[in-house]
């Protein structure tokens, strides 16, 4: 499985495509905000840097939140995971047209 089908499946694109409140993962966490947060070009970096097997939707879910705080506060300029979505989020609903 290439890593845009998985973010496909993580997204819940295939179940959630009529949901207009789901945001892809690619286009919350995109190479801007990334780079602009940390010395990652991607989040697909992020993820395999800090050693996630991420297959599916279940397995983000699994991960730890301790070891995903941990990897966040490590690699980018945030001090926990919540913190990074809530900015990924603040900044995906800026731009988008009111």
């Amino acid at each position: 499985m290439s890593f845009d089908e998985l973010l496909i499946e993580l997204q819940g694109m295939k179940t959630n495509a009529g949901n207009p409140d789901h945001v892809p993962l690619e286009i919350l966490f995109n190479e801007a905000f990334m780079s602009g947060c940390s010395s990652l070009a991607s989040f697909e970096e992020f993820l395999r840097k800090g050693n996630f097997s991420i297959s599916t939707i279940e397995d983000i879910g699994g991960i730890p939140e301790e070891l995903l705080d941990r990897h966040v506060d490590r690699e980018t300029r945030f001090a926990n995971w919540k913190s990074m979505l809530d900015q990924a989020n603040a900044e995906y609903a800026a731009q988008q047209p009111r």
